[in-house]
């Protein structure tokens, strides 16, 4: 008499890749004593709070854009880059993105 065993794969912990790198790049940051976690978390719920009243948030790409917009205005505050470096560099991706050829990876072209 056999035994068949099913396995099925878990469910990966992030939806899509930039998820996970901009949650490591938050805790490396943490970790290296640019923020307190306290300080963080009650940043990143004021502007979940604040974009969960127009709608419920789904935990993908909504939770995860909540989690940039946070970082990255915790950056700007400290100085650590200023507002419009962040869009420029926001604005540099999204040119790349759109442009590149689908399966392709996709690259930034060097900034001056």
């Amino acid at each position: 008499m056999s035994t068949c065993v099913t396995y099925t794969a878990p469910e990966p912990a992030f939806a899509e890749p930039w998820h996970a790198q901009v949650f490591a790049i938050t805790v490396a940051l943490n970790e290296d004593g640019r923020f307190d976690w306290s300080d963080w978390v009650a940043r990143f719920s004021a502007t979940l709070k604040r974009r969960g009243l127009d709608r419920e948030l789904d935990g993908g790409d909504d939770y995860f854009n909540a989690w940039l917009e946070t970082l990255e205005h915790l950056l700007a505050e400290q100085g650590a880059t200023a507002q419009e470096e962040i869009s420029d560099f926001r604005n540099a991706w999204e040119e790349a993105y759109l442009t590149t050829p689908h399966g392709e990876p996709v690259r930034l072209a060097p900034r001056d």
